[in-house]
Order: structure tokens, then C-alpha cells, then sequence
């Protein structure tokens, strides 16, 4: 007899209750325990190649981790499951509970198809998706008091890790090859995200709260990968959180807004491909392929907009600040729609989660929860003058605009003949869009 359990988005062994879990079933029983992930084909082929080259290092990673046990097995989780099972004579398989749309479809269909029980322990949130509602019952629409529930809720102490594990030794169908990307990844795996959170908190956790919208600093953790794909638990960092004083209240917020995302497409599937509500009337969309073409290269003529694109081709990451930028830009600038945006940071994004990201174009579009004010459009010029003050952020990322000293590189146009030759002027202007988009929301149902 064995007990199977199925890695999905939790890739570590410390903090994982689904982990200490099966190891006491399997303890109590005599058993060994098979870490199996399955290398599903609806997940693997139209997963952007920044995400999945990501995806088998850290599989890489954990494997080692594991000495080398990983079972990897290719193919549909309600064929693999039930084939696996029977194979190793299992008696259940122990899995963290999925929260996103698809991952609860596709566990659904594997009880459906086990012989044994699928057992969920845990989940990729501090506290799991759909726990917290109301007074009244129904779910949180705005996210401050989502945050007031959420503290007040708090969440269990950090699973221990389980000792002497007998894994298991079964065949295994091997790691997928990685594909080739030119996205320079970070380093993957448990013991890069801890050693990264690890040099955070001596050294930029205190300083996030005054640092957080300074792309031209590193001034965030930039955990979102880390978390992603669960080699950190976010119950890990809270309680290492819980040994410093307000000063991380900030760092604790932005943690709660990713509980928040999940908990509204929780309740709300659908949200990952329609607007929880629409603000500007069908009119009111432009198709913009020249106009999406130009803010997906980086050539827009904002240098703020073309040195967040350009540095999420290059990072498969863009600093989060920019990333409200940039969609604010297509979306009330351009006004090309939520969707095809947010379709393109999945093809691209290293962290693409359908949660926050599809939740986050929702709130910069006004069309998700607590978005308001919804009508906000964002100026890419202020924007970059107040958070990129020296300009050092475009210099980095808009090779062509190098040479233009200090601030003067957020308005490259006003420069006259000293302008940069190879770089384009606005495509748009920013004060007409801007009237344009507030009029569509004048005209909208909301």
C-alpha cells in the first residue's frame, strides 16, 4: 500500500499541511508515500514558455529535494490519478485544495474517477477562498473591510515539516524539456524563494512601505513568482511578518489584496473572462491592433508605458506600479478592452496567476471589485516624474532615451531637435484620451 501525494501549485515541503498530512496517513499505516506531479497538457501547452521553463526548473528543484523521487507522469489528471493509484495500491491521494476555476473542474473530474479519496489539506492562501463573508452571509465586494476580516480571521502557525519521510520509488515519466524564452528567469525552487525572502527581511522590509511604487528601486521582495507557484506559502511570511511593528502593515495589505482577488474569483468564476460589471457602453471599445501592437512592443511614445512592456518581455516581471501604468494606459488611453490585455501579461508574465492578474486589470479598467473610483486614469507622464524621479527606470529599459538627462526623459517630445531620433512620438494625446474615457463613463450604465 502507498499514499500518493499530488504536488500541484504548492512545489516545497516545509509549510505543507497537505504534506504532513499524507505522511501521517501514510505513518499510521505502515505505507510510503509517492510525490507525484502530473504534467497536465491542458495546463503545459498554452501556458506562456516564460511560466512553463520556470515551471521545470522548479520541478528540477524540488526533485532534488526530494532525492531524486519525483514521480512526473504525462497526461489528463483523471486518467493519470486513477492509473497511478491502482498501480501503487494506494489507499488515498492527498492534494492542497484548489481555488482557481480550472483547478476545481479538474479535481472534481479526478474524485469522480478515483476509487479512493481525494483528500484536501490546506490551500495556496492564508486563509482559504470563499471562508470569509459577511455579517450577512453573502461575499466581501470591497476589499478594506475584506482586510478587517481577514486580520480579524487570522490564520494557523506554519506546518511543520515531517522528518524521515519513506518516499516512495516508482517509475516516472521524467520532467518535461524546457522550452527555450529569452526571459531571464530567476532562480526557482524552494531554497531560492526562501533564500530571497530571507535577504528581504534584513534588508528591504522595512523599507516597503516608503519604496513599494519605486521602480527605479528594488524595492519590492518580488515573491509573486515564489508565490505562484507555492515554493513559499504566504502563512510562512505572515508569521515571520508577525515579529515586526506597523511598519509592515503595508507588506501585510498587499498580501490581503491577493487573498481578496482570489476570494472574488472564488465566488465569481466567470471573472476570469468577463467584467464583474460593465462601466463604459459596447461603443465605447476600439479594436486597436496598431494601436495594442505599439503598447505591446514598447513603442508608444511614454517612456513610463514602453519601459514597463519592455521590461515584461525581457523579466517575464514588471514592477507592480508600472503594471497599474501600462493597463491603465490600453485600457483608458487606447480603450482596448480589459481581456485582450490581460490575455497578453498571461502569455508573458513568469507569475501569471488567473486570479491576480485578471482581478487586477479589472480594477485599473473600474470593472471589478473595489474599483472605484473607476473613472481614475492614470497619467503616464505624472506617473513616471513621481515614481522613476531621476528617470533611471526608462533609462534602463528604453535604450533610445539614454542620453536625455534626469526628468527630462518622461517628455522626450519637448526636447525639439535635441529629441531622440529613434524614438517615437505619443501615439495618442493623453488629455484628449483622457476626456474621451471619461465621457465613455459618463455614458456607461454605471
Amino acid at each position: 500500500m502507498a499514499t500518493i501525494l499530488w504536488f500541484r501549485r504548492d512545489l516545497r515541503l516545509a509549510d505543507n499541511p497537505a504534506l504532513v498530512t499524507a505522511v501521517e496517513r501514510a505513518a499510521s499505516c505502515d505505507d510510503e508515500v509517492v510525490p507525484l506531479f502530473v504534467a497536465d497538457p491542458a495546463l503545459w501547452r498554452p501556458s506562456a514558455a516564460p511560466r512553463v521553463a520556470y515551471l521545470t526548473r522548479s520541478l528540477r528543484a524540488l526533485d532534488e529535494s526530494l532525492g531524486g523521487r519525483l514521480v512526473v507522469r504525462h497526461g489528463t489528471p483523471s486518467e493519470v490519478l486513477p492509473a497511478v493509484a491502482r498501480e501503487v495500491a494506494a489507499a488515498a491521494v492527498h492534494v492542497t485544495a484548489a481555488t482557481e476555476p480550472y483547478g476545481r473542474r479538474r479535481d472534481d473530474a479526478v474524485e469522480r474517477a478515483l476509487d479512493v479519496p481525494l483528500v484536501a489539506t490546506g490551500s495556496p492562501y492564508a486563509v482559504a477562498p470563499g471562508r470569509l463573508t459577511t455579517q450577512a452571509g453573502t461575499p466581501y465586494q470591497v476589499f478594506t473591510p475584506f482586510r478587517a476580516a481577514w486580520l480579524d480571521h487570522g490564520w494557523h502557525a506554519p506546518a511543520r515539516q515531517p522528518q524521515d519521510v519513506r518516499w516512495a520509488q516508482v517509475r516516472s515519466d521524467g520532467i518535461p524539456d524546457e522550452p527555450t524564452t529569452d526571459v531571464r528567469l530567476p532562480a526557482a525552487g524552494e531554497r531560492a524563494a526562501r533564500a530571497r525572502w530571507s535577504a528581504y527581511v534584513q534588508d528591504g522590509l522595512e523599507r516597503y512601505g516608503t519604496e513599494r511604487d519605486r521602480p527605479d528601486i528594488d524595492g519590492t521582495s518580488r515573491l509573486s513568482v515564489p508565490l505562484k507557484y507555492g515554493e513559499l506559502h504566504p502563512r510562512t511570511l505572515l508569521a515571520d511578518l508577525a515579529a515586526f511593528g506597523p511598519d509592515v502593515a503595508t507588506f501585510r495589505s498587499q498580501l490581503a489584496w491577493r487573498e481578496f482577488h482570489a476570494d472574488v474569483l472564488w465566488h465569481h468564476p466567470g471573472a476570469a473572462r468577463s467584467s464583474l460589471r460593465e462601466v463604459v457602453p459596447p461603443d465605447a471599445w476600439d479594436p486597436g491592433d496598431a494601436a495594442f501592437d505599439a503598447w505591446a512592443a514598447g513603442r508608444t511614445g511614454y517612456p513610463i508605458v514602453d519601459a514597463g512592456m519592455r521590461q515584461l518581455r525581457a523579466l517575464g516581471w514588471v514592477h507592480n506600479r508600472v503594471r497599474m501604468v501600462v493597463a491603465s494606459f490600453l485600457v483608458k488611453d487606447l480603450h482596448v478592452r480589459w481581456q485582450r490585455g490581460a490575455r497578453y501579461f498571461m502569455e508573458r508574465l513568469v507569475d501569471g496567476d488567473v486570479a491576480q492578474n485578471q482581478l487586477n486589470w479589472q480594477w485599473v479598467a473600474g470593472t471589478g471589485r473595489d474599483a472605484a473610483p473607476y473613472v481614475r486614469v492614470f497619467n503616464p507622464v505624472t506617473q513616471g516624474e513621481r515614481f522613476d524621479p531621476d528617470g533611471s527606470y526608462v533609462r534602463e529599459w528604453v535604450p533610445e532615451l539614454r542620453q536625455v538627462p534626469g526628468r527630462a526623459v518622461h517628455r522626450p517630445w519637448t526636447l525639439g531637435r535635441a529629441a531622440p531620433p529613434d524614438y517615437p512620438p505619443p501615439i495618442v494625446d493623453h488629455a484628449a484620451e483622457r476626456r474621451i474615457a471619461l465621457d465613455d463613463f459618463r455614458r456607461g450604465p454605471v
